[in-house]
């Protein structure tokens, strides 16, 4: 398995045993344990994972020092180790606890060389195969890894769009998904914590403008998270009172007075617009010191030319969204009343 000059993992026996007193570091044995097992069982991964299983190995104590012998694997022998610990995992073995086994993976040698890429590109083929992508994050999550798949990538590699291209080749769809997924999350965050800044210091309205064109163009985002996010960053800048509902009204028609054109700017067309009703809608819903501006919000966004009277007819007629929907529709009567009355005298 391994050139004369390579520590040498074959070793002799060792009888494992339960002990109750605290032993000496020794990896050595336990490398020597751990291959035994390995040529006991003739290579079969399932046997050798369910002796681990009933042995006294302490993984937690050495699993750092054995995963950092990577190199020393033969590639097919190190293509076996990843399809062990994928079985490993996927019986839920007690005594391999994933930030022993991925951690000490991260060491910039065998990073770099690629080997830790080929390890954790088998480790998540087999792993995947009788366990769905949840059980991975979780156990990415455990090692403190689920945000940094990049890490497994050498430097020259470390680019998202690396990792779509490496894991769609490898077949591994859902990491692709995975990875794309979390770097929109990144990216939204990013967009949404810029806006925050730029609308408490008050910022020129076309710096904020220019600020969300540049996000959309970087990330390609779908104007409908566009639209959500605005509303979000807008109504979160207001400085709310607990008790006073007035205050609350005229701080946040003041907020959409002083925005629309932010809002207008990117509510393009009647979907958007009905969307941004829909976001409205759900918020005075779930948040009950907003429940009773429905109505007034949505009139003051019609004043500023950011909803049309067309959206809001739609939505009074057949929107889809159930969410307080009937006291909603209830309070908006009288605005809708209104805007048929104007309509039949044009």
């Amino acid at each position: 398995m391994y050139s004369k000059e390579k520590p040498t993992l074959g070793g002799t026996r060792i009888k494992t045993r339960k002990r109750n007193i605290a032993a000496p570091l020794d990896p050595a044995s336990f490398s020597d344990a751990v291959v035994q097992i390995y040529l006991d069982h003739a290579g079969d991964l399932e046997l050798i994972a369910k002796s681990i299983e009933s042995s006294d190995l302490n993984f937690s104590r050495y699993g750092d020092t054995f995963f950092e012998s990577l190199e020393l694997f033969e590639d097919d022998e190190r293509k076996k180790l990843a399809i062990f610990t994928a079985l490993a995992f996927s019986q839920k073995l007690s005594g391999l606890p994933p930030e022993t086994v991925l951690q000490p993976l991260l060491k910039d040698n065998l990073v770099a060389k690629g080997l830790v890429l080929s390890f954790i590109t088998d480790f998540f083929r087999e792993y995947l195969v009788d366990n769905s992508l949840d059980d991975l994050i979780s156990i990415l999550k455990r090692a403190k890894m689920e945000d940094n798949l990049l890490d497994f990538f050498p430097s020259a590699k470390r680019t998202p769009e690396a990792i779509s291209e490496h894991f769609n080749k490898e077949g591994l769809l859902p990491l692709v998904e995975y990875n794309e997924k979390k770097l929109f999350e990144v990216k939204l965050k990013e967009m949404k914590s810029a806006l925050t800044s730029q609308i408490a210091e008050e910022a020129d309205m076309s710096e904020v403008i220019e600020t969300v064109k540049q996000h959309v163009k970087d990330a390609k985002f779908p104007d409908i998270d566009v639209v959500r996010i605005l509303w979000d960053v807008l109504m979160d800048a207001v400085q709310w009172s607990g008790k006073n509902q007035q205050q609350n009204a005229n701080s946040a028609l003041r907020q959409v007075k002083t925005w629309a054109e932010l809002l207008n700017t990117f509510c393009t067309t009647g979907r958007l617009e009905l969307e941004l009703m829909y976001k409205v809608q759900v918020q005075c819903y779930e948040d009950a010191k907003l429940m009773k501006l429905f109505p007034e919000i949505i009139r003051s966004l019609y004043d500023q030319d950011v909803l049309a009277e067309d959206t809001i007819l739609h939505w009074f007629r057949k929107g889809t969204n159930l969410k307080g929907r009937q006291s909603f529709v209830k309070a908006l009567e009288p605005f809708v009343k209104w805007l048929e009355e104007a309509e039949e005298e044009e």
